[in-house]
């Protein structure tokens, strides 16, 4: 019966390989920048979000930083992100464009105890938009972050259909309130962004419709989070 062990041996090698294949996770590596005025929180959202871990005693980013945490997003699928964190002080510099360069995705946060700080954000969406593109040439995904909503609110961002407005008006993909202090929406935020980012891959190599309509329903499904302050433009 040789020949019958034969196959047996040669069935089981496939069936070893094809569950190589499947078992075989996808690993995926992406720069997120997280941007914004001075004291507005960036360091704080990226210390809560990769280490659990809030302080009212940072000091001032200089120059840049960055934290790395990594996602097990599916039984097939590990992100890594990578978190710059840009120092306010930093902004419209010719460095930026160091900065940003290879991002796929960013935050830009303003301190809801400080509306000066949200006039600045369509001066950082500019120096955005102006400095790092997708490989077709489109922006990429920005999320706005309405830090610190554990306090008292200053100014338009008591009128959440006003922020909804702006959002759509500078094309920012969707707007959270966070914060860092109470953890409010940190975790959120970052998925909803990465869903963005992982549909404009799909995008940009070409994947198939079905790819594509699984995608969307990511984002539907981010998006209809009732209990959520959030802007899906």
């Amino acid at each position: 019966m040789p020949t019958t062990d034969f196959n047996q041996e040669s069935t089981t090698s496939q069936s070893n390989s094809t569950n190589a294949i499947i078992n075989e996770k996808k690993e995926h590596l992406y720069k997120i920048l997280v941007i914004g005025e001075l004291g507005a929180g960036k360091t704080s959202i990226i210390k809560r979000y990769v280490h659990q871990f809030f302080s009212q005693h940072y000091r001032a980013t200089i120059g840049v930083d960055f934290a790395l945490k990594v996602l097990n997003w599916d039984p097939q699928t590990i992100i890594r992100l990578q978190l710059w964190d840009i120092a306010g002080q930093e902004r419209f510099g010719n460095m930026t464009r160091v900065y940003y360069k290879e991002a796929v995705g960013a935050f830009i946060v303003f301190d809801v105890t400080r509306n000066a700080t949200l006039d600045a954000v369509i001066k950082w969406k500019q120096d955005l938009d102006s400095k790092v593109q997708l490989c077709d040439g489109s922006p990429i995904p920005c999320v706005l972050l309405a830090n610190k909503c554990d306090q008292p609110k200053e100014g338009v961002v008591n009128f959440p259909n006003k922020i909804d407005e702006y959002c759509k008006d500078k094309n920012f993909a969707g707007w959270f309130e966070t914060s860092a202090k109470e953890n409010v929406n940190i975790e959120e935020a970052t998925k909803f962004l990465v869903n963005k980012i992982l549909q404009n891959d799909q995008i940009l190599k070409g994947g198939s419709a079905q790819d594509q309509l699984d995608s969307d329903k990511l984002i539907l499904d981010e998006s209809s989070m009732s209990s959520k302050k959030l802007c899906t433009c």
